[in-house]
């Protein structure tokens, strides 16, 4: 990668995190309005556990010292698909994503090699403002293959919960219980088999996953049907800082949708949610989902606010 006289790219250690989170905050800034990154998700980055940081990682610094650009993979199963994320400060660090992404895909192809498979797909996401980013990607060979929508909805107004329909019951997730993780789990892996894009993970894998502290436990839910499981709502903590409840999965065994499973689950985490003082509440969905959420998530007072695309190559593996 050819840099200005100067400019220096390096492998990043945690010292860089407080500098990392303020390229990843203007760059988001300019991408969605807002940072939508905190501290401890560049630690959770740096030292996630199918990450390499002296391979899989670059920052780029200015004359000065100062990082300009961050460029990492993720892959939090270790299996499936790498996700290629390029941060740059759109004031001065526009040029350095297209070769930032080179050396990205380089590497992900040196990865399908270690995998001893013949090539590995690469994902990356583009927000509405980033037309240049969008045309990069076209150049490098990506074709762009869904998009997702992001909804909120305000709790300011929000009407008190509706019981659920007959013979259906909410509860907290039982975090201590083994079985009732397991079931969890389950509910989540069934649902979602027939989504397109779904990459199965076992239970040791996500649990492994799963928060390290209890915070947000008490917004996990599991809704049962005459006494028999039938959905699962996941919340997330990481729209704490625009003062959001957030869902990141919500879930559904076939044999229980269009019964008021989704929304008895959504109208009980929203509760939650409000009652904890949080303004808003916010999931994202895939627009290429057949079970046609987005009908669902208008239904309790959700609407679409922004879109994400989602572009997507094939990288062969390299060859030694």
């Amino acid at each position: 990668m050819t840099l200005p006289a100067g400019w220096t790219a390096r492998r990043p250690t945690l010292d860089d995190a407080s500098a990392i989170l303020k390229v990843v905050h203007a760059a988001d800034t300019f991408a969605v309005g807002y940072p939508d990154f905190d501290a401890e998700d560049v630690r959770e980055a740096l030292t996630a556990p199918f990450l390499e940081p002296g391979r899989d990682s670059w920052v780029v610094t200015d004359p000065d010292g100062v990082v300009v650009a961050w460029a990492i993979l993720n892959n939090p199963t270790g299996v499936g698909r790498e996700f290629v994320e390029v941060y740059v400060d759109p004031e001065r660090g526009e040029a350095l994503r297209a070769p930032l992404l080179a050396r990205q895909l380089d590497r992900i192809a040196e990865r399908a090699a270690e995998r001893r498979l013949p090539a590995l797909t690469a994902r990356t996401a583009v927000f509405a403002p980033e037309t240049r980013w969008a045309a990069e990607l076209d150049e490098a060979g990506f074709t762009r293959v869904k998009r997702y929508v992001r909804m909120t909805r305000s709790l300011a107004d929000l009407p008190a919960e509706p019981p659920p329909p007959p013979g259906m019951t909410v509860r907290l997730l039982r975090p201590d219980d083994e079985a009732d993780l397991r079931e969890f789990h389950r509910i989540f892996d069934a649902a979602f088999r027939d989504t397109p894009d779904y990459e199965p993970v076992g239970f040791d894998r996500w649990r492994e996953a799963l928060p390290s502290s209890g915070k947000v436990w008490d917004e996990w839910f599991v809704a049962e049907v005459d006494g028999k499981p039938a959905g699962a709502l996941q919340s997330s903590d990481q729209a704490l800082e625009q003062d959001m409840g957030w869902v990141k999965t919500l879930s559904v065994l076939p044999a229980y949708r269009r019964r008021g499973v989704g929304a008895a689950l959504l109208r009980r985490a929203f509760a939650v949610y409000a009652g904890k003082g949080r303004t808003s509440a916010g999931l994202g969905v895939d627009l290429a989902n057949p079970t046609t959420p987005v009908t669902l998530y208008r239904s309790v007072g959700l609407r679409e606010v922004r879109w994400t695309d989602m572009y997507e190559r094939t990288v062969a593996a390299a060859v030694s």
